[in-house]
C-alpha cells in the first residue's frame, strides 16, 4: 500500500512512512494512494469476529507491512474495561449510541491513541529510524490526554501538547497538567485551538527547525488526526457498530446504516466515508457541530469562510474553525486536484476563505448532510435523553443527538443510525450538571460526587482522583512562542540522553 499527498500526489510513501512522518513536507497530508476493498464475503466473515478481529482486518488493508497487527491491537486494547473499546447501545427504535469512551481517557481519541504508539514503534523499526520521534500535539481538549497517555514512557518517543489555556474543561486541563511520564511535556497557550494547530503544522513544514532537530537526534511526529496512523484505527469501529446492528437482528445483512458524528477537525467522520469507500452500506453521514458551525456552512453553501466570531462552548472539543482533515476530503471530490487543492489551502491561510464549484458540492451532497446545535439545544438533550431514559450522555454526545433528530424531522430518514458518543460525561462535569438544572459545586471533586449521586453513573477511577494530583505542566506561553518551545524541549531531551 502506497500513500501519496493531497499537495503532491506524485510524492509516494509507505504506509510505516505515513505514520512516522505524519505530514508531508509540502504541508499536505497522506491518504491512500488506492483505497482498499472489503468483498461481501469478508464483510460477512466480520460477523463473526470480536472488535479486536475487525480492527485487525480493516487496518491491515491500510498497513499490511506490520506482521503480527492483531497482537499489537490486543495489547492496546487491554487498557479499555470490560465493555472494550466500542459497545452500541439502543436508546430507541433505529438510535444507537457508540460509546467510545471506556479507554484510559474516557474519550474516543483513546481508541487510536492507545494503539498508534505500537504502530509507530513497529514503523520505525521496519524503516531503520534509530532517532527519537518527538510526537507534537495541538490539542482542543481529549487529544492532549490520549496522546500524553498513549506515549508516555515509551521508548524512542516523547510527546509535547500544546492546549488553549482557557478553552477547554476543568477535566480536560487537570488531565493534561497532572500527566506523569519522563517524556511528556505540556504548554498551554494564549490563543485557541486553531492557534496552536497553526503553530505545530508550522513547527512541522519548517525545514530550519526540521534540521535543527535532526541534529539532536530528534525527529517529528504526530499524533492527531493529521496523522494517517491516527485516522485508521477509527474506521474500524464504523465496521464493528454495523456487524452489532446484525448480529443483533437490527439490520439485515447489507442494509444501510447513518451516521451522526460530533465534528471538529472532521477526522471521524471521515473516517467513516472512508469505511464507505471500502465497501461497508454506510448511508447518511451527518456531520454535528456546535455553534462554532463552519462545516454545516460549508456543506450548505460550499463556501469555508473563517471571517465569524470564535465561540467557546461547553463541548470544548468541538470548539475548531479549521477542520484539517477536511483536506483529504477536498482532495477526493475534485477529483484529486493536488495543485487545486493546495492552492485551496493557500488562499485558507492567507485570505481565510475558499469555495468549491457546484459539482463539487453535488459530490459532497451525495454523502453528507449536517446541521448545528446551540448552548440551550445542547443542554436540553442531555436532560431530556437523562429523563426519558435515565441514560446519561456529554455534551458533545448531545450535541451530536440534537442535530439528528432535526435531520430526522427535517427528512424523514428513519434508517437506522449509529450516533457517535465521543467523551464520558464526566469529563464535563459542571456542563452536564447545569443541563440537568442542578448547582455546581466549587470544588471538581464535590461536582464529581454530586454527579455520580444523581446519575448513579459509576465514576471512573482516574478522574475521581484528578482534583488530588500536584499540577506538574503549568507553563502557559504565547502562541508564536510555539516552535522555540518545541526547539528548547527537544534539546533538553537530547542532554538528557
Amino acid at each position: 500500500m502506497k500513500f501519496i499527498s493531497t499537495r503532491d500526489k506524485n510524492r509516494h510513501v509507505s504506509g510505516p512512512e505515513a505514520v512516522v512522518y505524519g505530514i508531508s513536507p509540502d504541508g499536505g497530508l497522506f491518504v491512500p494512494e488506492v483505497f482498499p476493498t472489503v468483498t461481501e464475503e469478508e464483510l460477512a466473515s466480520c460477523l463473526g469476529m470480536d472488535y479486536n478481529e475487525i480492527a485487525a482486518s480493516v487496518i491491515g488493508k491500510f498497513l499490511p507491512e506490520i506482521d503480527d497487527l492483531k497482537a499489537e491491537i490486543d495489547a492496546a486494547y487491554s487498557r479499555f474495561d470490560e465493555q472494550g473499546p466500542a459497545p452500541l447501545v439502543k436508546v430507541n427504535d433505529g438510535e444507537f449510541f457508540l460509546e467510545l469512551w471506556h479507554g484510559p481517557t474516557h474519550a474516543f481519541k483513546d481508541v487510536a491513541l492507545t494503539l498508534l504508539p505500537r504502530l509507530l514503534a513497529r514503523s520505525k523499526k521496519l524503516l531503520g529510524i534509530e532517532d527519537e520521534t518527538l510526537i507534537l500535539v495541538a490539542t482542543s481538549g481529549d487529544t492532549g490526554k490520549a496522546a500524553l497517555e498513549g506515549f508516555r514512557d515509551v521508548d524512542g518517543t516523547s510527546v509535547m501538547v500544546f492546549y488553549p489555556s482557557e478553552g477547554v474543561s476543568e477535566i480536560q486541563k487537570l488531565q493534561m497538567v497532572t500527566q506523569r511520564g519522563n517524556n511528556v511535556a505540556v504548554r498551554g497557550i494564549i490563543g485557541n485551538f486553531d492557534d496552536a494547530q497553526r503553530a505545530v503544522k508550522k513547527t512541522f513544514t519548517d525545514p530550519e527547525i526540521v534540521a535543527k532537530l535532526k541534529s539532536e537526534g530528534v525527529t517529528l511526529g504526530s499524533a492527531n488526526s493529521i496523522n494517517f496512523g491516527r485516522l485508521v484505527p477509527q474506521i474500524a469501529y464504523y465496521f464493528s457498530s454495523y456487524c452489532d446492528l446484525v448480529n443483533s437482528g437490527e439490520i439485515k445483512p447489507g442494509e444501510r446504516v447513518n451516521f451522526c458524528v460530533p465534528t471538529g477537525n472532521f477526522g471521524d467522520i471521515l473516517a467513516g466515508w472512508y469505511a464507505g469507500r471500502m465497501g461497508l452500506p454506510v448511508g447518511r453521514l451527518i456531520s454535528a457541530s456546535n455553534i462554532n458551525n463552519v462545516i454545516s456552512d460549508f456543506i450548505a453553501t460550499g463556501k469555508y469562510d473563517l471571517g465569524r466570531k470564535f465561540y467557546k462552548t461547553t463541548s470544548p472539543s468541538m470548539d475548531i474553525l479549521i477542520s484539517s482533515n477536511l483536506e483529504r476530503l477536498l482532495f477526493e471530490i475534485s477529483g484529486r486536484d493536488d495543485r487545486l487543492t493546495a492552492e485551496r489551502m493557500e488562499s485558507l491561510l492567507a485570505r481565510g476563505v475558499y469555495s468549491i464549484t457546484d459539482e463539487e458540492r453535488r459530490r459532497i451532497a451525495e454523502d453528507f448532510d449536517a446541521g448545528y446545535a446551540s448552548e440551550e439545544r445542547v443542554a436540553k438533550e442531555i436532560a431530556d435523553v437523562f429523563n426519558e431514559s435515565g441514560y446519561l450522555i456529554d455534551t458533545h454526545t448531545a450535541v451530536a443527538y440534537a442535530v439528528y433528530r432535526d435531520y430526522k424531522k427535517r427528512t424523514g430518514d428513519t434508517a437506522p443510525t449509529v450516533i457517535m458518543s465521543t467523551a464520558g460525561p464526566y469529563k464535563f462535569v459542571p456542563a452536564v450538571l447545569t443541563a440537568l438544572g442542578e448547582s455546581v459545586p466549587a470544588s471538581a471533586a464535590e461536582a464529581i460526587d454530586k454527579l455520580e449521586e444523581i446519575s448513579a453513573l459509576p465514576v471512573p477511577a482516574a478522574l475521581s482522583e484528578l482534583p488530588t494530583l500536584p499540577k506538574l505542566h503549568t507553563q502557559v506561553i504565547d502562541k508564536g512562542d510555539v516552535p522555540a518551545a518545541v526547539v528548547s524541549y527537544a534539546a533538553t531531551r537530547s542532554r538528557g540522553r
